[in-house]
């Protein structure tokens, strides 16, 4: 499983309502879940298995909430995507794979 799950570039990433990032990277590879600046350098990882991602019903827009190690982030996806709409389910997408790559992980 050495292909990409996810990946989407330009995603603002908050935590505790306060920006990391505007134009960071959410990324799924080999079961695990990376947050990446706009840099590269890591904000937060963790295996797939022990994430909690969710869409946040009190929002409109290509948003998702993923708890990693116990801190909670807010994803706003698709956001600098000229190409795509607004709401174009970069979300889903990413929920979408965080519940695939769950049931790919192997069991060592």
């Amino acid at each position: 499983m050495a292909d990409t799950e996810f990946n989407a570039r330009g995603v603002r990433i908050e935590r505790f309502l306060r920006s990391v990032t505007r134009a960071g990277q959410v990324s799924i590879k080999d079961g695990r879940l990376q947050l990446l600046t706009s840099y590269g350098r890591e904000i937060d990882s963790a295996p797939v298995q022990s994430v909690r991602a969710s869409k946040p019903w009190f929002v409109d827009g290509d948003q998702a909430m993923a708890t990693l190690n116990g801190t909670r982030y807010r994803l706003t996806l698709g956001q600098h995507d000229a190409a795509k709409p607004s709401g174009s389910g970069t979300a889903s997408r990413f929920l979408d794979a965080v519940r695939s790559a769950r049931g790919h992980v192997r069991k060592g």
